[in-house]
C-alpha cells in the first residue's frame, strides 16, 4: 500500500466548549492564542497558522472514559519558546498536568476549562532522534526543568506566532482497528507501539502526527450528547488528488466519506472524526 503524502501534518483541532466567553479568557491568558469571533465559535491563533475552532454549548460536560480526544499538541519552533512559556506558566501560577522528555521531544502538559487535554512540546533536531527499525524511538522521562528553563534567558513569554498544530493523539476503543484504518487504509507510516495499549503514525519520517492509545479502557464508546468532546481533527494534504485519493482509501475501509465545507469527513473506527483537507 501507498504511503500516505510525505508532506501531509495536521491542521485545526476542533472542540466543543461549554462556555466560549471562559475559553477565550483562559486560552488568551495560559497561551497568548488569538480569537476571530463568529456567532457561537471562535477561530484561535497564535498570529500565524489557524490552531483550534471552538464552538460553544452551554452546558456542555467533560469527557472521561470515552473514545475522542487524549490530547491535541502544539509545536514551538524554539527550545527558548518552550522555556520561555514554562517560565511564564510558572510565574502566573498555571496549573500543569506533566512535564516529560520523550527524546525526539521535550513536552508540557495541562487542561483546559473543559478538560481538554493540551500539549506544549519543541522538537530536538532530527538527526538526533535514534532509529529503532522502520521506527523512532520514544519514551517519557521526566523533563529537566531547571535545564530547560535555562534556556529561557530569564525571560517569559506566550506561545510564538510560528506556533502549529503538531500533532494529534487520540483515545481509540481499540488498537488493531485503529492501525488497519490509519496505516493500512489512510496510509500514516507506524513509527512506535506500546504493547496493545498506544500507537503513534507519521508521514514523511516525522516522529508521530497521529497518536491513538486505548487509555480510556478497551471497547471505550463515544462521548454521548452534550459533551465537551472533540468534534474533528484535521488532516492537511498537499493537493486535491492527495485528498481524494485518501479518502477512496477510507471509503474502501468502510468509513463512509462525506464531503462538507473545507474537504471531505471521515471516521476511524472509534468514531473519531477527521477532515481531509487542502494545504
Amino acid at each position: 500500500m501507498a504511503s500516505i503524502a510525505p508532506q501531509t501534518t495536521v491542521g485545526p483541532v476542533h472542540l466543543t466548549v461549554a462556555d466560549l466567553d471562559r475559553s477565550l479568557r483562559w486560552y488568551g491568558h495560559a497561551l497568548g492564542l488569538n480569537a476571530a469571533r463568529d456567532d457561537g465559535l471562535a477561530r484561535l491563533s497564535a498570529g500565524g497558522d489557524g490552531l483550534l475552532v471552538l464552538y460553544e454549548e452551554p452546558g456542555a460536560r467533560p469527557v472521561q472514559g470515552h473514545t475522542g480526544l487524549y490530547h491535541y499538541a502544539l509545536l514551538v519552533p524554539e527550545r527558548h519558546d518552550l522555556a520561555r512559556w514554562l517560565a511564564y506558566v510558572a510565574q502566573e501560577r498555571i496549573p500543569l498536568t506533566g512535564l516529560s522528555d520523550h527524546f525526539v521531544s521535550e513536552a508540557i502538559y495541562l487542561r483546559d476549562p473543559d478538560g481538554h487535554g493540551i500539549e506544549i512540546y519543541r522538537d530536538r533536531p532530527r538527526e538526533q532522534w535514534e532509529h529503532v527499525g522502520r521506527g523512532v524511538r520514544m519514551g517519557v522521562e521526566p523533563l529537566d526543568v531547571e535545564d530547560l528553563l535555562s534556556a529561557s534567558g530569564g525571560d517569559t513569554a506566550l506561545l510564538p506566532a510560528r506556533t502549529r498544530m503538531g500533532h494529534v493523539h487520540l483515545h481509540v476503543a481499540d488498537l488493531g482497528p485503529a492501525a488497519a484504518f490509519y496505516r493500512d487504509a489512510l496510509g500514516f507510516d507506524e513509527t512506535a507501539r506500546l504493547g496493545d495499549q498506544a500507537l503513534f503514525l507519521s508521514a514523511g519520517g516525522y516522529h508521530h502526527h497521529i497518536g491513538a492509545n486505548t487509555w480510556a479502557g478497551h471497547g471505550a464508546t463515544p462521548p454521548p450528547p452534550g459533551s465537551a468532546a472533540l468534534r474533528h481533527a484535521t488532516i492537511v494534504l498537499p493537493d486535491a488528488a492527495e485528498r481524494d485519493r485518501v479518502a477512496g482509501r477510507a471509503a474502501d475501509a468502510g468509513a463512509e466519506p462525506v464531503e462538507i465545507a473545507g474537504g471531505i469527513l471521515v471516521r476511524d473506527p472509534s468514531e473519531n472524526a477527521l477532515l481531509l483537507t487542502v494545504a
